[in-house]
């Protein structure tokens, strides 16, 4: 088998995760299955796309151009790289030194929590459990598509699965992730707590969050990552390369 159809394969392979998660759609799948599919189609044209590279090449102002895609090309890739090892590091920070759990907001589906946030509700449940000193804020507005907020479903999960009410502090006015920290800061300064959390999101947004956290001036911030089915983490983790980006340019 010739390289050219071992590579069609593997782009195949890449696109083919970034359909899985359909019907969700997101910044993440479009710019994964928009890249995927620019590949196949060089790869499956390859030889008219190298015919017309090495007829840019022959002239001075070509083969600039061609240089400078190839740089931008390799920043990006550099890039994106640094970004994942520090989102995989991010996962590790898990030494709690925090009485306060702050669960992250995500879809409702109805009154009741997708199953992503219920498996951010099960990572937090378990900190809870070893802590009965430990409260928990859960923090999520209502998005124009749910029928509560985040925060009230959530909530309700928690007492559903054994957490005391009078240890759940429900924060439901944000609407992104700045938000969530920015009123949950807000509301610990309010009544005394510190500053030092525990945030309780995804694997792939916990590095994010942190840096949210810190850009707000909280304290110490560990983690307590929640699993993500590998269904929807290359959408997500790409996603995330989005939203770092933001944070990067625009600070929130």
């Amino acid at each position: 088998m010739s390289l050219r159809y071992v590579l069609l394969i593997l782009e195949l392979c890449l696109l083919f995760l970034f359909i899985m998660p359909l019907p969700v759609v997101c910044a993440g799948n479009i710019a994964g299955a928009a890249a995927s599919s620019v590949l196949l189609i060089l790869t499956y044209n390859s030889r008219q796309f190298i015919s017309i590279i090495k007829k840019l090449w022959s002239v001075t102002a070509g083969r600039i151009s061609l240089i400078a895609i190839a740089i931008i090309i390799v920043s990006v890739i550099v890039y994106v790289c640094v970004l994942s090892v520090k989102m995989y590091r991010a996962q590790e920070n898990q030494t709690a030194d925090s009485k306060v759990v702050v669960v992250l907001g995500c879809k409702v589906k109805g009154t009741r929590p997708s199953k992503m946030l219920k498996r951010r509700l099960d990572a937090a449940i378990v900190l809870l459990n070893k802590d009965e000193d430990t409260i928990c804020i859960v923090s999520g507005g209502q998005g124009w598509n749910e029928a509560i907020s985040e925060a009230e479903a959530m909530q309700t999960y928690l007492i559903d699965n054994g957490i005391s009410p009078d240890r759940i502090i429900a924060e439901d006015k944000s609407t992104n992730t700045y938000e969530n920290l920015k009123f949950t800061r807000d509301i610990l300064d309010e009544r005394g707590l510190g500053r030092n959390i525990t945030i309780a999101t995804d694997g792939f947004h916990e590095y994010r969050a942190s840096l949210i956290a810190k850009k707000l001036d909280f304290g110490y911030v560990s983690s307590c990552p929640a699993y993500t089915k590998f269904r929807y983490l290359p959408t997500y983790w790409v996603r995330e390369w989005i939203g770092l980006t933001h944070f990067y340019i625009f600070g929130d």
